[in-house]
């Protein structure tokens, strides 16, 4: 039932969602609370949410898909009222991002433009992920179905997630793949997205550098000079 208790939690889930807007943007750190939530898509899309999201659990009928509607049209950012958000979600730029109903989603977390949390199917109950504690998902990164995505991990731009990801790793690639950075992963929420290891180039490197290999090896047996079967255009292989 709607009370001053769901109000008391609501008014206090703004305050942590305010606060993680001006610990993780940086240009959010000159400006104040009153500010961001008149101007930042993402945290009006979340407290729009966090009204709807009481609401269904109270078992009103429409009215969260209403607000969850008019949320959508006015910050771009659709949330099912059914999904459950932690403390301290931050949206950035919040543009395209797509939370579906069975999403659950932990504390600390940071979702940047254009990521999806959606279903593979039309089967009823869990069927979108599960992010769990100070993860960070890149822009575009879509991860689909019934996954877990543990704590601290970071998913990279335009990844492709529908396996479950271990803890503290990072994600990249369509399909992701867990990988490291330096042999480490990348600390903090502004990590560099864009030079994260890329696998897929990264077989392709191999590969080329194999068959150069093959070519000398082969040239050697010979005596002679094996013709390349790739164009010398570039000092990488992989380049073209």
């Amino acid at each position: 039932m709607l009370g001053l208790g769901t109000l008391a939690r609501v008014t206090r889930e703004l305050r942590q969602d305010l606060t993680a807007a001006q610990e993780r943007d940086p240009a959010a750190r000159g400006i104040g609370r009153l500010e961001i939530l008149l101007t930042y898509g993402g945290v009006q899309a979340l407290l729009a949410h966090r009204v709807a999201h009481a609401l269904h659990e109270t078992g009103v009928p429409m009215v969260p898909h209403a607000v969850a509607n008019a949320s959508r049209v006015l910050t771009g950012v659709e949330i099912h009222p059914a999904a459950k958000i932690g403390d301290a979600l931050f949206i950035d730029h919040g543009a395209g991002v797509v939370i579906g109903e069975t999403a659950e989603i932990g504390d600390n977390v940071t979702l940047y433009q254009g990521v999806t949390l959606g279903g593979t199917g039309f089967a009823r109950g869990k069927r979108h992920p599960t992010v769990e504690d100070d993860v960070v998902v890149g822009s575009g990164a879509k991860l689909l179905g019934p996954i877990n995505v543990g704590e601290a991990s970071k998913i990279g731009a335009n990844s492709v997630v529908i396996h479950d990801v271990p803890p503290r790793s990072t994600v990249v690639g369509n399909p992701g793949h867990p990988v490291r950075v330096e042999g480490k992963k990348p600390e903090g929420p502004d990590a560099d997205w864009a030079h994260l290891p890329d696998p897929v180039a990264e077989a392709i490197s191999s590969l080329s550098r194999r068959v150069a290999e093959l070519e000398a090896e082969l040239g050697r047996e010979k005596g002679a000079d094996v013709r390349p079967i790739r164009d010398k255009r570039g000092s990488d292989p992989a380049a073209g």
